[in-house]
């Protein structure tokens, strides 16, 4: 059933987003700090609930981040040119399969400062969004192709990762130094970590 083939598709790229987000977030943990005192302020004692989700400008802004550095689908499925074109020095014959390498746009220096530091704060006061109208960011693909399962992913992933962070505190196993966390890559049809995130969780009071 398509419907099936969507949910899988929308769980394994969310998983694993969360997943890079909380890497990224160990690994940094200027911005995790910054993402906890934000959840503090805006949730307190609360549960996370889905409309806390537009106030947490920092956790959305460090979900970005993530998206830029390590896109869910690192090559955007092919497109087919309907008729041959000329891009800058280039033919592209009609008939042929275009892939667009998102995972290199989001690290390209051209558009992004310090193109391979985990920043959240770039996209703070900034109208950049992953909704397909800005080339440069485009985890989501745009168009017609661009991918069905935005909306859930961008309310599942916000969720739990605000679920995670306000209600536990984490480290890695036997006291293993963040800033030494292996963030390899192992490309596929999703960008997974090569190596799994082993956390150990701890309730916060």
């Amino acid at each position: 059933m398509y419907w099936q083939e969507l949910f899988s598709a929308g769980t394994d790229t969310s998983s694993s987003t969360i997943e890079w987000a909380m890497a990224e977030l160990i690994k940094n943990p200027e911005s995790m700090k910054k993402v906890q005192e934000e959840l503090a302020r805006e949730i307190k004692q609360d549960v996370v609930k889905e409309f806390h989700l537009p106030q947490l400008n920092y956790l959305q802004a460090s979900i970005k981040e993530t998206l830029r550095l390590h896109p869910p689908a690192p090559l955007l499925l092919p497109h087919g040119a309907i008729e041959s074109y000329q891009v800058t020095s280039y033919t592209i014959p009609k008939d042929s399969q275009v892939l667009v390498n998102v995972w290199a746009i989001g690290r390209d220096p051209m558009y992004w400062e310090d193109p391979l530091v985990f920043k959240p704060e770039r996209f703070l006061n900034s109208a950049l969004d992953f909704k397909g109208n800005d080339f440069e960011f485009l985890p989501f693909s745009a168009g017609r192709r661009i991918c069905p399962g935005l909306p859930m992913a961008a309310k599942v992933v916000p969720f739990v990762l605000a679920s995670l962070i306000h209600n536990f505190d984490w480290s890695l196993p036997h006291g293993y130094d963040p800033k030494k966390l292996d963030m390899s890559e192992k490309f596929g049809v999703t960008l997974q970590k090569e190596q799994p995130l082993y956390l150990i969780p701890k309730v916060r009071k």
